[in-house]
């Protein structure tokens, strides 16, 4: 039998294993034209929570009682479509199954044998290509300036800080726990990281990392921590909004400082994106993540969970910051 992931509820607030339903179904039959999938890495990723409520957004919500879907690498295991061949390894947004037929239109093919499998799901996927495109097209850093990265022990943020780098910028990461903090110096080479969950001042303790003030905030969780962060925010500075992970499961409006006079005092600009803003440089991404990657200038990290049943758990786990880097279920 086929295993498929139904979303079952919308949650309110966190989500909850039961808001996920297991069901099984026949192996599809493989028609003209088409692939029969077998899934082998499935990503989580925090984006999905909004996706679960109905609420207008930039894509589209999950449908009740449906598959749930997100990016998944799969091995073609039978073809009819002159395309693909057996074997072949594809990078697309899928279904959750087990197995599943697809016409092979907008998937990847993925080379195995110039970096693993998973890593298309991260560094040399969505991932990377966030980070690459969210920093040098919104907040083109200049080098010599100061950068700021919240999350930055996930998988966007640590590749943040490794391309501000890169560029020549001092880098500040922001995480939750000393472990975390640790990483981002000893592996990723950020200049300094503060863990805010053991920081009474954060405010204080950015002022302290940025002694020269911050020219850009990649942010990736919202709320107190971008406060904090705005608060020190330099003059033409820009502010790039790619995630708010800390307000994704609030059930009322929260409010905050009102940033709009820094904006206006400061000259500050900021901006939220998608990546799929930047679809038409993403060869170019690539192209540079693999060159990069291939030099030795970029690491990182995943936290890679086992077994098709654990897809739930290990997107649940998101909101309680038990990754490091890159979250992907093994199937």
């Amino acid at each position: 039998m086929n295993k498929t992931i139904l979303l079952n509820n919308r949650p309110n607030g966190k989500p909850q294993e039961s808001d996920f339903k297991f069901t099984s179904e026949d192996v599809p039959k493989v028609n003209n034209g088409d692939i029969l999938l077998k899934t082998k890495y499935v990503s989580v990723d925090p984006y999905m929570r909004g996706r679960m409520s109905e609420a207008e957004s930039y894509i589209e919500p999950f449908q009740l009682n449906k598959p749930i879907n997100s990016g998944i690498i799969a091995e073609v295991i039978e073809s009819k479509n002159d395309s693909y061949t057996k074997g072949d390894f594809v990078s697309g947004m899928l279904d959750w199954k087990e197995q599943q037929t697809h016409n092979g239109k907008d998937l990847l093919k993925v080379d195995a044998d110039k970096a693993p499998l998973s890593a298309y799901l991260g560094i040399l996927g969505m991932t990377g290509l966030t980070a690459y495109h969210g920093l040098t097209e919104v907040g083109k850093p200049k080098e010599g300036e100061t950068i700021v990265v919240s999350g930055a022990a996930g998988a966007v943020g640590s590749t943040v800080g490794q391309i501000g780098k890169i560029l020549g910028c001092r880098v500040i990461g922001i995480a939750g726990s000393d472990e975390k903090v640790d990483m981002l110096k000893s592996k990723y080479g950020f200049d300094a990281a503060i863990n805010y969950k053991t920081t009474e001042d954060m405010t204080k303790a950015i002022a302290d990392a940025a002694p020269k003030g911050v020219d850009v905030y990649y942010d990736n969780v919202g709320g107190t921590i971008s406060d904090a962060v705005h608060a020190n925010i330099n003059r033409f500075g820009r502010i790039v909004v790619c995630g708010a992970i800390s307000l994704y499961n609030s059930t009322s409006l929260p409010t905050g400082p009102r940033i709009e006079p820094i904006l206006i005092k400061k000259s500050v600009l900021m901006q939220g994106f998608i990546v799929n803003n930047f679809s038409d440089k993403f060869p170019e991404g690539i192209e540079q993540l693999s060159q990069w990657l291939k030099a030795g200038k970029l690491d990182f990290s995943e936290t890679i969970v086992e077994g098709f049943d654990n897809i739930p758990n290990a997107f649940l786990d998101l909101f309680e910051g038990k990754n490091k880097g890159k979250m992907i279920v093994k199937v």
